[in-house]
């Protein structure tokens, strides 16, 4: 008997581990906001980091109450504008912030919906990275269309986000043990879902 798709087996987690895919996800998306931060010297890189590490540590300490319309505030204050860059990083950078503006949002809103949608943020972002890699070679948006699917990253991006959900359905109720120790390995390995590596911030 085969598995069902993707995001039926997503939208079938508990709101405990959908949280925890999303978080998972919006973690992997930070190189790509650090790495522009200090390129283009915009923003405050450790507003992410410490909401991140918040985020975090809410899904295994009730006690932790986040204050979301700041931490909403301080992420729009640290959102760059893509009209006032001429690099592409700044597109990443942006969907990094989003990604935590989504989740925060869907807190707020209790739409378990917009939790999961981070899920297709990371893949666009890992999509529309690519088509600028190689979009110049097609003509055709169906043939860009295959081209982008089937390139190595992207696939990487998909076999990711498979691997994280089937470890995330072996944990019904996720402990802390096994929250941590994710966290831990998301960090260390340090790649974004782009390629990004900032290995040694990361385990600084």
């Amino acid at each position: 008997m085969t598995k069902p798709g993707f995001f039926k087996r997503l939208k079938a987690l508990s709101l405990q581990q959908k949280k925890l895919f999303a978080v998972a996800l919006c973690q992997r998306m930070q190189p790509n906001y650090q790495l522009f931060a200090e390129v283009c010297q915009f923003g405050n890189a450790t507003v992410l980091e410490t909401l991140q590490q918040l985020l975090w540590q809410s899904l295994y300490d009730n006690k932790l109450k986040l204050n979301l319309e700041a931490q909403i505030n301080k992420l729009e204050e640290n959102t760059p504008e893509p009209e006032d860059f001429d690099v592409y990083g700044v597109y990443p950078a942006l969907d990094a912030v989003v990604a935590l503006s989504s989740y925060l949002g869907a807190l707020q809103s209790k739409i378990e919906d917009d939790i999961t949608n981070i899920s297709k943020l990371s893949s666009a972002t890992v999509a529309n990275y690519v088509e600028a890699l190689i979009g110049d070679d097609f003509t055709n948006e169906s043939a860009l269309d295959d081209a982008v699917y089937a390139h190595p990253m992207m696939q990487q991006e998909r076999e990711l986000q498979a691997s994280l959900l089937e470890i995330i359905e072996e944990n019904p109720e996720p402990s802390a043990e096994f929250i941590k120790a994710l966290r831990k390995e998301i960090v260390q390995d340090g790649v974004s879902n782009i390629g990004i590596s900032l290995a040694d911030n990361a385990e600084s």
